[in-house]
């Protein structure tokens, strides 16, 4: 299994529910696929140094992801998604 370590940022002005609900949306995605989240962190709101889509701010999630199969569906849903500002994928060395 391929291990990668996603990095998203969320809309800092979205409620505490309504981030539950996203964060828990885009796990799903990658669980559909059949990757596994080992680990999720939640870094929470901080600044960015300079503006992002004309936001000032966003709420940093931070996951290690074990599969076999292609992220492209995640990839395409997050880039779709209005609530996630950014995103990164890279592999893991662990």
């Amino acid at each position: 299994m391929k291990k990668y370590e996603i990095m998203y940022i969320l809309n800092a002005s979205l409620e505490e529910q309504a981030r539950k609900d996203e964060i828990a949306k885009l796990q799903g995605i990658l669980e559909s696929v059949k990757a596994k989240v080992t680990n999720t962190q939640e870094w929470g709101v901080k600044d960015f140094a300079a503006p992002i889509k004309k936001q000032t701010k966003g709420y940093y999630v931070i996951l290690k992801v074990s599969t076999n199969d292609s992220l492209n569906e995640f990839v395409r849903q997050a880039k779709l998604d209005q609530n996630v500002i950014r995103f990164l994928i890279t592999t893991d060395q662990d």
